[in-house]
């Protein structure tokens, strides 16, 4: 999903109830749709709410979904971490990362307004970008989404100062819209999303990974697999992870696993050389590696690299 790259300032002010009649509302309309499939109404009583200060609604919003996730944390704790004073606001990437951070699942929610709704009836605050202001003059806005009534078309945020802000769904929709429906939720890696698809969450224990968190991108990992069994991305995850902890069993297993599952591809067999050679078994790496090199082609330079490796250690034993 392509996120907006900047998010000028938070603002406590709402869009005027006027321009809600400007343009169609085509989240709205897609939900009325599947209406059926949703608890008529929810609300996360117990959501915590932080009154956020000046330009501060990113730090507060955070504060709000960490601390429902079990982190205890405040926003002003929170404002080094993402707020960038030169831009009087805080960036989506910097929200993901601080969410990666404290060890949690940063994952992106599709654009869609059942999906954000489906979240909320199952337990789960989301975090939301708004902009309450014009496309030419944008009032950037974090806000969190805790609950919603379908009967009368409302949707609840903890937002600026306001702890039960009431929006109807078309109002929201088109503050919502200008963000491209950007959406997000802080999970314990252990939790699936309600809304979960197999590349969505697979991205996001990737990134869990990237971001240096080895044992909870593990975690996710096994969470994707206990749904995907067959992933490839989980599956080399937990063997990457595995491997970078130290456990070549685990490590060799998920790699044997990954190419199992997926015989034509060379990266499974690279890694599981690499696992094998590491633990001397060199005759047995070698077969890896060069079952890699075939199915990657004989000038592919990491495989190349990790035969190389393997071939001399195999003749120093």
């Amino acid at each position: 999903m392509r996120l907006v790259n900047y998010a000028r300032r938070c603002a406590g002010v709402l869009l005027l109830l006027s321009l809600a009649g400007c343009a169609g509302t085509p989240q709205v309309a897609a939900l009325r749709q599947s209406i059926g499939t949703l608890p008529p109404k929810a609300e996360l009583t117990s959501a915590p709410f932080f009154p956020q200060e000046t330009h501060q609604c990113g730090p507060a919003a955070l504060a709000t979904a960490l601390n429902f996730a079990g982190v205890k944390t405040t926003p002003q704790s929170l404002t080094p971490q993402v707020y960038l004073p030169d831009r009087q606001g805080s960036l989506q990437v910097e929200m993901l990362a601080t969410v990666r951070r404290q060890g949690l699942l940063a994952y992106p929610l599709a654009p869609s307004l059942r999906d954000l709704l489906l979240e909320v009836a199952a337990g789960r605050p989301v975090i939301v970008l708004q902009n309450l202001g014009l496309p030419a003059l944008p009032l950037w806005h974090y806000a969190v989404v805790v609950g919603y009534d379908l009967e009368r078309e409302e949707i609840l945020l903890r937002s600026g100062l306001e702890r039960r802000q009431l929006l109807s769904f078309a109002t929201f929709e088109h503050t919502w819209a200008r963000s491209d429906y950007w959406a997000l939720l802080a999970l314990a890696p252990t939790r699936l999303p309600a809304s979960a698809t197999e590349a969505r969450f697979a991205g996001a224990a990737v990134a869990l990974e990237r971001a240096g968190q080895i044992k909870p991108a593990q975690t996710a990992y096994q969470t994707a697999l206990a749904r995907w069994p067959q992933n490839l991305p989980a599956r080399m995850g937990l063997g990457n992870t595995a491997y970078a902890l130290g456990d070549l069993k685990l490590a060799e297993a998920a790699f044997r696993q990954a190419s199992d599952d997926h015989p034509n591809e060379w990266p499974p067999l690279n890694n599981l050389a690499q696992t094998l050679a590491d633990q001397k078994r060199y005759g047995e790496a070698l077969t890896a590696a060069q079952l890699a090199l075939a199915l990657a082609g004989s000038n592919n330079p990491q495989v190349k690299e990790t035969l190389k490796e393997i071939q001399s250690k195999a003749t120093r034993k």
